[in-house]
């Protein structure tokens, strides 16, 4: 049985007992997170949403808050000296998810 589910602006496929990284979320490592906005539900009944399924969550516990790795972006305009270096680490949770709820 598998999920589709929408967080942090993105859609994600999930099963029980996969591991992901969503954008960060406000909980602390070892709570349990409850993704409600689930999109598709497939196995052995499938059922599409309009646009979230009615009654179906996916049930998810934190395994760490952490920050990707460093994305560097350089700027350089020709001919008028101007060099800018900027830096960028990006928050993620890492949840593994226990239940989908259909």
């Amino acid at each position: 049985m598998y999920a589709i589910i929408k967080t942090g602006g993105k859609q994600l496929k999930v099963e029980a007992g996969q591991t992901i990284y969503v954008e960060k979320l406000d909980a602390k490592e070892g709570d349990k997170v409850t993704f409600d906005k689930v999109i598709f539900v497939g196995g052995d009944k499938t059922v599409i949403g309009t646009p979230f399924v009615e009654g179906a969550t996916v049930e998810a516990t934190v395994e760490k808050q952490g920050r990707a790795k460093k994305v560097v972006t350089f700027k350089y305009k020709p001919k008028k000296h101007q060099h800018t270096k900027q830096g960028h680490r990006q928050p993620y949770t890492k949840v593994v998810i226990d239940a989908i709820n259909a």
